[in-house]
């Protein structure tokens, strides 16, 4: 199973660091990638056909501002692209999600939540885990560990 990661520039490597946390959390053998849709988009082209020979299964890809870097992505390959909204200029981030949540069709791109690379990796493994049955276990296992959280917490409740 493998995933990658697309960011278009450095700033957003603390962000995207979250959806790497989860892959290695998950056993997901991903790549990283920091290309710019608008400064590098034959590096971009070149490295989506690289991804899609040594058979990536699915794509995140942060963007801020106008965000075009899922769409575009979306547009070059038949991968599932999920789009994370970055918070990065005056709109908090609004921009970015109308921008990633507006695809016309027929190039759809997923979207999380603002901020949310965790959330996109964890869509991800979701998406991987129709064909791995073992990572669907560990899903299972993970949100299993949640609700015994949880209901601990609810024990421990005092007022």
């Amino acid at each position: 199973m493998k995933a990658a990661i697309f960011f278009g520039s450095l700033s957003d490597k603390a962000m995207m660091q979250k959806a790497a946390d989860v892959f290695k959390e998950m056993g997901v053998e991903y790549s990283a990638h920091v290309i710019s849709a608008h400064r590098a988009p034959e590096l971009l082209s070149k490295t989506l056909a690289e991804l899609e020979k040594c058979g990536t299964e699915v794509i995140i890809a942060g963007a801020g501002l106008a965000a075009h870097l899922p769409g575009v992505i979306a547009s070059q390959t038949l991968i599932p692209v999920i789009g994370i909204p970055i918070n990065s200029g005056g709109l908090g981030g609004l921009d970015a999600l109308l921008s990633i949540v507006q695809m016309p069709k027929p190039i759809p791109v997923a979207a999380v939540g603002i901020d949310n690379a965790a959330n996109a990796a964890n869509f991800a493994c979701q998406i991987l885990a129709v064909k791995y049955p073992a990572l669907k276990e560990k899903l299972a296992v993970s949100r299993a560990k949640i609700k015994a959280e949880m209901a601990k917490a609810e024990e421990d409740l005092e007022f």
